[in-house]
């Protein structure tokens, strides 16, 4: 019987120069081992397809399993870098739009610092004109008010004089023992001067004494030694002149100035 599976060579053949039955015999002892190595062989040989196809089987599902395990996470590597890519494109426009903004603004600034400049040198250019032109006037100004305070100080005498004769003409009056012609005295005085001194006839003081010598009956109590404290229109009197006098004083130095 021959095994297909064998090469040629490995079949046997009976011996046809044996006599008997012992060639066919030894035949077949030699063929049972023959048929059981190929039976081996071929189950042996299927069995292994069968590990084969099973192991590479498992290897391509491993190796499918790794490739979409891959593309997944290169996918989600690129979704990531696009979405950073978005995120820095984003802020690098924010960016360029600030130094824009910034550059524009400190564009502005700078111009309007130019005309700021511009404006001060034309106001200060405007000032030292004036000022040349009001030198003239500053130095008459100057000029009349150091006359006009010599007036001043002459009217300030004046009126310190007043002020002693007031305050002895209300002492009398307030006195229980005093002479009233002495009082009458003083006040005759006092007009005749108001009337004949041009200080005075400038700050038109007749007017005020005769006022005084009506209505100021005031006077300090019995026992009172301060002659200060008797009077009291007198006092306002006073320092009304003495701000007439400063007043006056300034309106003669524009009068003067106005008709230069």
């Amino acid at each position: 019987m021959n095994n297909l599976n064998d090469p040629p060579n490995w079949n046997i053949q009976p011996d046809s120069r044996a006599d008997g039955g012992d060639g066919s015999r030894w035949n077949y002892a030699l063929l049972v081992p023959m048929l059981g190595l190929a039976a081996f062989r071929w189950i042996w040989s299927r069995e292994s397809r069968k590990e084969i196809e099973k192991e590479r089987e498992a290897f391509r599902q491993r190796t499918a399993a790794f490739q979409r395990d891959l593309e997944a996470k290169y996918h989600t590597m690129i979704s990531e870098n696009r979405r950073a890519v978005a995120q820095l494109s984003l802020e690098l426009e924010k960016e360029q739009n600030r130094t824009t903004s910034y550059r524009e603004a400190l564009i502005s600034q700078g111009r309007k610092l130019v005309e700021e400049k511009k404006l001060l040198e034309q106001e200060r250019a405007q000032v030292m004109q004036e000022k040349r032109q009001l030198q003239p006037l500053k130095s008459a100004y100057e000029s009349y008010l150091e006359r006009e305070e010599a007036w001043q100080k002459k009217a300030h005498l004046l009126l310190k004089e007043f002020e002693e004769a007031l305050t002895n003409r209300q002492n009398i009056y307030c006195s229980l023992v005093l002479p009233r012609k002495k009082r009458l005295e003083i006040e005759k005085n006092l007009l005749v001067r108001a009337a004949l001194d041009p200080v005075a006839a400038d700050l038109e003081m007749v007017t005020g004494l005769t006022d005084i010598f009506k209505h100021d009956t005031h006077c300090g109590d019995i026992w009172n030694t301060n002659k200060r404290q008797n009077g009291r229109l007198m006092w306002l009197y006073l320092r009304y002149w003495e701000l007439v006098v400063e007043l006056k004083k300034f309106k003669r130095v524009e009068k003067a100035i106005l008709e230069k």
